[in-house]
């Protein structure tokens, strides 16, 4: 079993490589006969031209099917706690006539111990 595992892998590892495996063991055939630029030899292309688009093919072989088209919404959530109210009193102190202003903002501390999780869109 973890023969096979480590077989898929590496297939799938090396897939990408295969185009530059096969430039490299067929190099004079594809510089050559396959090369697209043999008549201008002073760009010393060798082949590289088709290598490129073995390369791109590839590439273009391992993107999804556009086809298939996924639709995804976003949406945002806004979670609002509401404020408490708070009440200030003004009164006048009787020995040194400062004015002393309390301030009352019920504050209060809501410990969560669970973590929020956001759902899951699939």
């Amino acid at each position: 079993m973890k023969n096979a595992i480590v077989i898929i892998a590496l297939m799938l590892l090396v897939k990408p490589v295969i185009p530059v495996l096969e430039y490299i063991i067929n190099y004079d055939y594809i510089a050559n006969v396959l090369c697209e630029n043999k008549e201008k030899p002073e760009l010393h292309c060798n082949g590289k031209c088709h290598l490129m688009k073995e390369l791109a093919k590839a590439s273009e072989d391992e993107k999804p099917v556009s086809g298939k088209k996924s639709f995804h919404q976003e949406t945002e959530l806004l979670f609002i706690q509401p404020l408490h109210n708070i009440s200030f009193r003004v009164f006048i102190l009787p020995e040194s006539n400062k004015v002393a202003i309390l301030c009352n903002n019920n504050y209060s501390l809501l410990a969560e111990t669970s973590i929020f999780h956001p759902p899951a869109f699939i």
